[in-house]
């Protein structure tokens, strides 16, 4: 049995810890207070047993639990991230621990009527009875991916302890700026050294992933004409004006609160506009690659049309590809995949096989030759202050984790 208290204790150390990653910075990590986590972290894999750790100038974290057994098995490895996303603040976050949940309202914040319901959060009533982990209402948790941090050192803690599971190599890799898309950027595949991982980064218990967003990111640049506009006419170019030309364009079912599952989408993510120039920053997402491409070249179409109409390039198009859909790197070696729907199973766990709607340092790594699906850590509502966590669910995936890498030394 897993030590229910000790993973709360671990977990919450791991969220007071501020590991905010931002865009803007240039440096890796993004932020020097990721290397909080990290240095903690680094001291915690080496007192719980772990051999090979070390931390390299941009705080990707590697360590090695060696093979217990005689024969030849696949290394294997589990890999997370230690940032938040800049979305929210995660600093001063004050954890809540719910025992018991009753299925009602959790109040975060009564002097804010800040009210996490089951009401509009159905996922909750998942979780009658169990103890829940909260925010405060002020902060988002961290769960995302603190989480499954603490379920892979709570996992190698637990088969150090316990000798008797037989598994073979096993590498572990925490990582800095996944929120911000480079989380795989500096990661040394080689180094790692694994055949295949998998990242403990999904939301609800069983989800297993091994397909995820093709995505890019697009940023238009629309440029105007400003003079008086008392003496305005037949010069002024209002570029606020064009660049909602250029919004009104796009299909507006097409946005991600009109689509799921499968269907892609554009996303109109920040807008700064002034009369002389607007610039707006989308991102797109296609699981199907034909799909994708074609939503580039919508854009692109659109660019065309209203630089045409107005005579000379208003408008601006870049278009930088972000990551791909792993599918196609994991789909030849799904028997990794089979593995851990088959710990599952083994362990009560109904696997919720089924996509991502959107990416994780897998899909990164997978194409850079480290196949990795992805499994739930536990949490929902990722991101703002309605983020929370069954420890329960944290167990589980721990148990998950321990439950390949028997079953992968079983794999002769």
């Amino acid at each position: 049995m897993m030590d229910k208290q000790r993973i709360i204790d671990r977990f919450i150390s791991y969220v007071t810890i501020d590991t905010q990653s931002d865009a803007k910075s240039n440096t890796t990590p993004s932020t020097k207070k990721q290397w909080d986590l990290a240095n903690k972290l680094v001291d915690e894999l080496k007192t719980i047993g772990l051999q090979d750790v070390s931390i390299d100038e941009n705080a990707y974290i590697m360590a090695t639990l060696p093979s217990n057994v005689e024969h030849a098995v696949p290394t294997i490895g589990f890999i997370s991230h230690f940032d938040t996303t800049p979305d929210f603040t995660g600093t001063n976050v004050k954890p809540q621990i719910i025992s018991n949940y009753d299925g009602k309202d959790i109040v975060l914040n009564a002097e804010k009527n800040i009210i996490l319901s089951p009401s509009y959060f159905e996922d909750l009533l998942l979780y009658k009875g169990q103890t829940l982990i909260t925010t405060d209402g002020n902060t988002l948790l961290g769960a995302d991916d603190k989480a499954g941090i603490c379920e892979i050192v709570s996992a190698m803690e637990y088969l150090i302890q316990h000798p008797e599971i037989k598994h073979g190599p096993i590498r572990i890799g925490f990582t800095p700026d996944e929120e911000i898309g480079r989380g795989a950027h500096k990661f040394d595949v080689e180094k790692f050294g694994a055949d295949w991982a998998y990242t403990m980064d999904g939301s609800q218990v069983g989800e297993l992933e091994y397909e995820n967003f093709n995505a890019a990111g697009a940023k238009v640049t629309v440029k105007g004409k400003i003079v008086h506009p008392g003496y305005a006419k037949g010069k002024l170019i209002n570029s606020m004006y064009i660049a909602t030309e250029f919004i009104n364009s796009l299909p507006r079912l097409e946005t991600p609160e009109h689509t799921e599952g499968y269907q892609g989408f554009f996303h109109l993510c920040d807008i700064t506009g002034k009369v002389e120039e607007t610039v707006l920053e989308y991102i797109i997402r296609d699981h199907d690659r034909g799909h994708f491409e074609a939503r580039k070249e919508v854009m692109q179409k659109i660019t065309n049309e209203i630089n045409a109409q107005y005579g000379n390039d208003v408008i601006v198009l870049e278009i930088k590809d972000q990551y791909y859909n792993m599918k196609e790197k994991v789909e030849p070696v799904m028997h990794i995949v089979d593995i851990a729907e088959e710990a599952m199973k083994q362990l009560g766990i109904k696997p919720l096989i089924k996509a991502i709607r959107g990416g994780t340092d897998g899909s990164q790594l997978s194409y850079m030759g480290l196949p990795c699906p992805n499994i739930f850590a536990g949490g929902h509502n990722f991101h703002g202050r309605y983020e929370y966590v069954p420890v329960e669910s944290m167990i589980k995936a721990t148990e998950v984790i321990c439950k390949i890498a028997e079953l992968t030394a079983m794999k002769k």
